[in-house]
């Protein structure tokens, strides 16, 4: 185990993180998308993005869209490279507004945060209509790890957190339980191959249906290529 650090909320960071892991010319197999914030106050990046978007979901997009070259000369036709984002049922009530990505007009850390979490599903279906149509053995899919007794509640109201600390045992999976799934995605034989799945409890899920939307998927690849200054290849 190599730890090497990578601040997902800063765009310098993530770029410093790739260039130092292409300098060890190590195979890359496996890319597991997976931090995040909840709930935050409104604030913004280094970069200046609305935090939830800009670690969340635009962090991850450049990270990965900086590292599928690697993935893509490491994949085997029998042995895909597998890129894995975590995202949340969350995802189901957010909705993503094209021309206010940043909440600048009005601010709801429910509504940022759900919006980050819809983006990332919308990014894996366009990931993966991509990779399919480059022929590349490369797969993409996105994991709903359920409700998961993490740090990731630090932000909500302490009522919330009373709560939660009474219930956690009943209700909610511990870390180990809620990895299980992104896990399943990574090494499960029963998923080479397999791209584009949205995957809950181990299973092959629907998604929300706006997330089938092929033209948003579109919009939404080529907006953020323009946000973190990458080039839109799927344009060309």
């Amino acid at each position: 185990v190599e730890f090497g650090y990578c601040d997902l909320a800063s765009m310098k960071s993530i770029r410093q993180f790739v260039q130092q892991f292409r300098a060890k010319n190590c195979p890359l197999h496996v890319l597991v998308n997976n931090a995040g914030v909840m709930l935050v106050p409104e604030r913004k990046t280094e970069d200046g993005f609305e935090e939830h978007f800009g670690l969340n979901y635009l962090g991850h997009f450049l990270l990965t869209n900086l590292l599928l070259g690697t993935l893509k000369k490491s994949g085997r036709h029998s042995h895909n490279a597998r890129i894995i984002t975590v995202s949340s049922a969350t995802h189901y009530v957010g909705k993503l507004q094209l021309n206010d990505l940043q909440s600048r007009c009005s601010y709801s850390p429910h509504g940022a945060y759900a919006q980050s979490k819809l983006a990332l599903v919308l990014f894996t279906y366009r990931l993966q209509h991509l990779l399919t149509a480059n022929g590349s053995h490369v797969t993409a899919n996105v994991v709903d790890p359920g409700v998961v007794n993490t740090e990731l509640y630090r932000h909500v109201f302490w009522v919330v957190k009373v709560v939660k600390w009474m219930t956690a045992w009943l209700f909610f999976k511990t870390p180990e339980e809620g990895a299980a799934t992104t896990i399943y995605a990574a090494v499960s034989p029963e998923m080479e191959g397999a791209g584009g799945c949205y995957l809950y409890n181990e299973k092959r899920t629907k998604s929300a249906d706006v997330t089938y939307e092929e033209e948003l998927q579109r919009r939404l690849w080529t907006e953020s290529c323009k946000m973190v200054g990458i080039s839109d290849e799927s344009s060309r």
